[in-house]
């Protein structure tokens, strides 16, 4: 599927290609009619035409003595339907690994114990320390402050800054009042 979605893009990459769909939405054209609109050489649409054709984005029909291309618009609004999913999207990116970051960033702030040499003040790499944080804490079971308190100075001796962004990430709940704390 993701060869399929780099072939749709790059046909489409094109500005000349580009516009060729753009007239063809409107009319057929021959070969000689769009290289007339587009000052270009009929082997020039010729080359486009064929990479259009090869995605299923254009067709051809003898005509007299020429071919006339047309847009086949049924087929673009399938593929396009198809192609820009978000689950397609997904596969594009199956075979990358989603968690170098965090792991560069987990490496360049903690010492070998796993504590931290200081809390990042950059957003996206304080995200990171903070998912690498959050994993102290099991998912559903509930923490008094102290006990959070005493989980995070195993990372950082700021535990109040952690705690807060945290919550604040919405990594951590906690009930007003100085309550519970707990990870979803």
């Amino acid at each position: 599927m993701s060869d399929e979605l780099v072939s749709f893009y790059k046909a489409l990459a094109d500005p000349n290609r580009l516009k060729i769909v753009g007239l063809l939405a409107g009319h057929a054209y021959s070969v000689e009619e769009l290289a007339a609109l587009l000052k270009l050489k009929p082997s020039t649409i010729s080359h486009h035409l064929a990479k259009l054709t090869q995605v299923g984005l254009v067709s051809a029909k003898t005509e007299s003595y020429y071919n006339v291309y047309r847009l086949e618009e049924k087929a673009l609004e399938e593929k396009t339907r198809r192609l820009l999913s978000r689950e397609d999207f997904s596969t594009a990116i199956a075979d990358v690994d989603l968690d170098t970051y965090d792991r560069k960033v987990i490496t360049d702030y903690t010492r070998k114990d796993g504590s931290l040499k200081t809390i990042p003040a950059q957003r996206k790499k304080l995200e990171a320390i903070l998912r690498y944080v959050v994993k102290a804490f099991e998912p559903g079971k509930r923490y008094s402050e102290k006990k959070v308190n005493e989980i995070l100075s195993g990372y950082h001796e700021d535990t109040a800054s952690l705690r807060r962004e945290l919550v604040g990430f919405g990594l951590m709940n906690r009930e007003g009042g100085g309550g519970d704390y707990w990870r979803e």
